[in-house]
């Protein structure tokens, strides 16, 4: 009877540890997922961003997980180099080191306050207040799940039946690190498993070589359900997750023969022996990283011939079931779905656009033209498929969602034509004539690529979801896309009045950019005014103020 109860403490305390990570991931995602993305996409330029990116949004995440999958989408959408995604998730890594190393450091006593205070933030009224304060509450609930995990293994120190496993576990080490690896996977978290073997130790009940063993399972299982997660995904973003796999597989393989020496070597530094699970993680995630940096390269293109590319599809539309016509509702959401499809790839286009510009290369916009002619193909599937559903007579309300789904199928056009007839012009003109942007000018367009990036990200949101506050904060974004645009066209006149030789060969690009991402803005932000017009927020034109007045 005794040991259920203690086995019951311990499931449960690792339980809330789990939902306490949860928490934690949804709040921060919640109050914060957009700029995390941005900052996560924007700052992949070079290694040692890279890798501080990964570090910090997985100790904001408190998820290397989330970290991986995150960036396998940036790598499926061409955002991130697939190089400088691995260094991301090295960095990854060793922020789940830090964070169990953190949490390990007696800060327990800290969880009543987080969680009252999380509770207190929770009763505000924006996004941010409330994911705050779900961040909080799960912060000090993890810390609340240290303290009942030492509570449940503190009886193990007199069970026998519990000695004798651990006695066979040393002597078989590779079923050990199975073992953990497993419970890593199953909990979907490496820092679970570190922080229960950190219990477990503190029961004196580990050889400081089992420790070491149980903590390199823990890194191999934290890394396969990323890419249980992408299996079914692109084969850019399963890349990604195999790669780092393959990085840590390699590390426990070469770590855990060494694992006796290790554990020599631990004894003799002036650490904790409460802290060893902890130090050993993060020991073994630096050398890790020091290792594996520089293999990097190698690691995506060996990646690149393991997985093959995917198999082009058919550019027809998907969704647009004939039979549903019958059924307005699911009509409708089928239409939608088929345009989000189109935004996706003006997404892809813009993405292609930005790297050609910011890498002087004319690779990728090799794709663009094929892109532009699949998004005219949809957007006119769309609405031949609607005008049909439109002859069998709707209501007011699906009759005006059928409008509100052409028009931003349009405007989706539209865009696309910008970009391959304006845009990709002018960044081919810029390389083949070896034109360089001043260093101001060329951060003022890469700032506009990246704002327009995001606004057609918030407009699919939008598109989808109809909420109010997205689409009152998209038209404010248009007022700062207008300011930025005409800030960025007086800088560069200054530019020209001071003769800066850069600035004057590549005067008419650069406006020309300015211009049509200023247009494709427009275009995005013409997703809110339905929604914007039915709450009666949406005011009248000044054109119509005046023949009103008149």
């Amino acid at each position: 009877m005794e040991s259920t109860i203690v086995i019951v403490n311990l499931l449960g305390a690792v339980a809330l540890l789990l939902f306490g990570l949860t928490q934690v991931k949804d709040g921060v995602t919640r109050a914060f997922g957009l700029k995390l993305r941005t900052i996560l996409a924007t700052s992949t330029r070079n290694g040692p961003r890279s890798f501080v990116s990964g570090f910090f949004a997985t100790i904001a995440l408190q998820s290397s997980t989330a970290t991986a999958l995150t960036v396998a989408s940036f790598a499926e959408r061409d955002l991130i180099r697939p190089r400088m995604a691995q260094i991301v998730l090295l960095g990854a890594n060793v922020g789940t080191a830090v964070t169990a190393w953190i949490f390990a450091t007696g800060v327990a006593w800290l969880s009543p306050l987080l969680i009252l205070s999380g509770i207190v933030l929770r009763k505000g009224n924006s996004n941010a207040r409330q994911g705050g304060g779900t961040a909080l509450v799960g912060v000090g609930l993890m810390l609340l799940s240290l303290h009942l995990l030492s509570n449940a293994t503190e009886p193990m120190r007199a069970s026998p039946a519990l000695g004798a496993f651990i006695g066979l576990l040393d002597d078989a080490w590779p079923v050990a690190l199975l073992l953990s690896a497993a419970m890593a996977f199953f909990s979907s978290s490496s820092l679970a498993m570190v922080v229960l073997i950190l219990s477990l130790a503190s029961a004196g009940i580990l050889s400081t070589g089992l420790i070491i063993v149980l903590v390199l399972g823990a890194n191999l299982g934290g890394a396969i359900p990323p890419v249980i997660a992408t299996m079914s995904g692109p084969a850019a973003a399963r890349r990604i997750t195999l790669g780092n796999l393959v990085i840590r597989a390699i590390g426990c393989a070469i770590a855990m023969p060494l694992a006796s020496y290790g554990a020599i070597a631990l004894q003799q530094l002036p650490l904790s022996e409460s802290m060893l699970p902890v130090d050993a993680h993060l020991i073994f995630n630096i050398l890790l990283t020091i290792v594996a940096w520089p293999l990097s390269g190698f690691v995506s293109d060996l990646m690149a011939k393991v997985v093959p590319s995917d198999v082009q599809s058919d550019d027809g539309p998907r969704f647009l079931d004939k039979d549903a016509l019958d059924t307005p509702v699911v009509a409708l959401a089928n239409a939608t779905r088929e345009v989000l499809v189109i935004g996706d790839t003006i997404e892809r286009m813009l993405i292609r656009a930005e790297n050609a510009f910011k890498h002087n290369d004319l690779a990728p916009l090799a794709e663009i033209a094929m892109l532009e002619k699949k998004v005219d193909q949809l957007q006119q599937e769309v609405k031949i498929y609607l005008s049909q559903l439109g002859r069998k007579g709707l209501d007011e309300n699906d009759a005006r969602r059928s409008i509100t789904v052409i028009d931003y199928a349009i405007n989706l056009e539209h865009m696309g034509d910008i970009i391959e007839k304006g845009l990709c012009e002018q960044i081919r003109k810029k390389i083949l004539n070896g034109f360089k942007f001043s260093d101001e000018g060329y951060d003022e367009l890469k700032t506009l690529f990246d704002m327009t990036i995001e606004n057609l990200r918030a407009a699919q949101s939008i598109f989808v979801t109809g909420d109010l506050s997205l689409a009152r904060r998209l038209m404010e974004i248009k007022i700062d896309i207008r300011r930025l645009e005409k800030r960025s066209s007086g800088r560069h006149l200054e530019r020209l009045r001071d003769g800066l030789m850069e600035s004057l060969q590549t005067s008419s690009l650069h406006l020309d950019m300015l211009r049509d991402l200023k247009r494709i803005n427009a275009h995005i932000v013409s997703v809110a005014h339905p929604i914007l017009d039915e709450s009666g927020i949406l005011g009248e034109s000044r054109l119509r103020t005046a023949e009103t007045r008149a």
